[in-house]
């Protein structure tokens, strides 16, 4: 038979940011002074032109948008949750209305713990998507963050496409960039980068996989943690590391964790594989790369053992029941791409509405663990599938 090994996922305090206000510290000057004028500011459609030709990387950035709607990118394997239960209280003694879903992260509030992660920016397709993701974050109350500002930097008249803090002015906005683009980019030039969109933060990128498998991929990753270092050391705000669909094991966040990052978004296999998106791009036979990565389950139980600062949970999560799981197992916040791609295209009250239900399945896991608030989820115990019944501890 197979033994049920209870895991208790604890984690360390953290330094927390200070709490912000509303508007972010690194916000535009031109940005709404309140929620209240941002809803008044976008209830117009954007003028915002696209002037020029689109570069090479904008037009990447379509093609993976297309791919990922029209193409069978998924993993087959899972994000691994399903090898985890919780124990069922009988008796939660609770009332489902009082339930408290809300925490904070890197000082900002947040409704639920959900985070929407980086999808796309650098065309005017994009633009809508971020508008759209911006719009609903901001209704949901959690925050997002932004595509790969790779091509803003390659042409700054697509800068508009990344520029969405009117939208959504109290939210954590995160901007973003691939590690191996951090050799050629002075701290200047980062730090420029991210206040021209009103980020709280930079998200570092890793996809090593994904470049690997690109037609004009960069597959030269020395260096790489330096370079993190030394954003981290140099810059005035928040450094996170996120994969993105391959994972993150214990050892690499013991050394991202010790180059000094706030946070990493582990982007565990399950969900989107990018080694598949690039398959239809390219004419290299990449099927044994399809299923790469560490599902996001044990890349999270590694990470978690591993290091004592914040974790997002990502990668093919997509019921509440698993959501509930990853913060009993030491996740800050979990995070979402394809489904909230899939919805952004159509409106953001389509992502509003996925979200809405992710928050209710939530709401009920909680109250069947007799968890009335985050703090409280975070202290569940989660019994693992496991052969063994070796007793494991965050």
């Amino acid at each position: 038979m197979t033994a049920l090994k209870e895991m208790s996922f604890g984690m360390m305090p953290h330094r927390a940011q200070p709490a912000a206000n509303c508007r972010s510290r690194t916000a535009a000057p031109n940005s709404p002074r309140s929620c209240k004028d941002a809803a008044e500011a976008e209830s117009g459609e954007s003028s915002q032109p696209f002037a020029g030709k689109i570069g090479a990387t904008s037009q990447r950035k379509d093609e993976h948008i297309a791919i990922c709607l029209n193409k069978d990118v998924s993993f087959r394997k899972t994000n691994g949750f399903e090898r985890y239960d919780f124990i069922h209280k009988a008796l939660p003694e609770l009332n489902l209305a009082d339930i408290d879903t809300s925490t904070t992260f890197l000082g900002k509030h947040f409704s639920f713990p959900f985070f929407i992660e980086a999808l796309t920016g650098g065309s005017p397709k994009a633009f809508e998507i971020n508008r759209n993701l911006a719009r609903a974050a901001s209704e949901f109350g959690i925050g997002m963050g932004i595509g790969s500002q790779r091509a803003m930097l390659d042409n700054p008249e697509i800068t508009y496409t990344y520029q969405i803090r009117e939208t959504a002015p109290c939210i954590l906005l995160l901007g973003n960039i691939g590690a191996t683009q951090l050799a050629g980019l002075k701290t200047e030039a980062i730090v420029a980068m991210v206040h021209k969109i009103g980020g709280d933060g930079l998200a570092v990128h890793l996809n090593a996989a994904q470049e690997m498998c690109q037609p004009e991929g960069d597959t030269d990753w020395r260096n790489v943690l330096a370079n993190i270092e030394r954003i981290c050391a140099q810059t005035p705000f928040p450094v996170l590391v996120k994969e993105t669909g391959c994972g993150i094991d214990g050892q690499a966040a013991q050394y991202l964790a010790a180059a000094g990052v706030a946070c990493l978004d582990i982007a565990g296999a399950g969900g989107t594989s990018f080694t598949k998106v690039e398959s239809y791009r390219s004419t290299q036979n990449l099927h044994s790369l399809g299923e790469w990565g560490i599902p996001t389950a044990e890349s999270l139980r590694q990470c978690r053992q591993a290091v004592n600062i914040p974790l997002i949970a990502s990668g093919g999560m997509r019921t509440g029941v698993e959501c509930a799981k990853a913060i009993a197992m030491g996740a800050s916040l979990t995070g979402f791409a394809l489904p909230l791609l899939q919805a952004a295209r159509q409106s953001h009250r389509d992502v509003v509405a996925y979200l809405t239900i992710l928050g209710e399945e939530l709401k009920k896991a909680m109250f069947l663990v007799g968890a009335s608030n985050i703090n409280e989820l975070k202290r569940v115990p989660v019994v693992s599938r496991h052969h063994s019944a070796e007793t494991v501890s965050g």
